[in-house]
C-alpha cells in the first residue's frame, strides 16, 4: 500500500508564494501518476497539476498555468507544488493523490480529472487573503 502525507499549507497574502510537499511511503514503485487537487467546502474537487511518474510529463489546470509548478524528488519520494502569484481564488484544501493501478493511462481518461486516483493524502489548507 501507499501512504501520502502533505505539508506546507498556510495563510499568505495575494501575490505571495507557498510550496506544498507530499511524501509518499510504502509501495511507491507502484505509482503511475501523482497529482495535486483542491476543494472548497460544498464544491467539487478540481485538478490542479499532475505528473507522470514514468516520464515526468506534467499537466496543469488553466487557472494555475504559469503560476504553479509541480515537481518531484524521486530520491526523497516527495512531490512538490510550488505556488507563486497566489490569488484569493486559490484558497482551498489541497490534496495529494496517487494512481497506483495505471488508470491514468487508459484511453479517454484525463489525469486531471481525479477519478483514477486511488490513494489520497489528508489535505493541507491554503488560504490567500486579498
Amino acid at each position: 500500500q501507499v501512504t501520502l502525507v502533505e505539508s506546507g499549507g498556510g495563510s499568505v497574502q495575494a501575490g505571495g508564494s507557498l510550496r506544498l510537499s507530499c511524501v509518499a511511503s510504502g509501495a511507491t514503485d507502484r505509482i503511475y501518476y501523482m497529482g495535486w487537487f483542491r476543494q472548497l467546502p460544498a464544491k467539487a474537487r478540481e485538478g490542479v497539476a499532475v505528473l507522470d511518474d514514468d516520464n515526468n510529463r506534467t499537466r496543469y489546470a488553466d487557472a494555475v498555468k504559469g503560476r504553479f509548478t509541480i515537481s518531484k524528488d524521486s530520491a526523497e519520494n516527495t512531490l512538490y507544488l510550488q505556488m507563486n502569484s497566489l490569488k484569493p481564488e486559490d484558497t482551498a484544501m489541497y490534496f495529494c493523490a496517487a494512481d497506483i493501478y495505471g488508470g491514468s493511462y487508459s484511453q479517454g481518461v484525463d489525469p486531471l480529472g481525479g477519478a483514477v486516483y486511488n490513494v489520497w493524502g489528508q489535505g493541507t489548507q491554503v488560504t490567500v487573503s486579498s
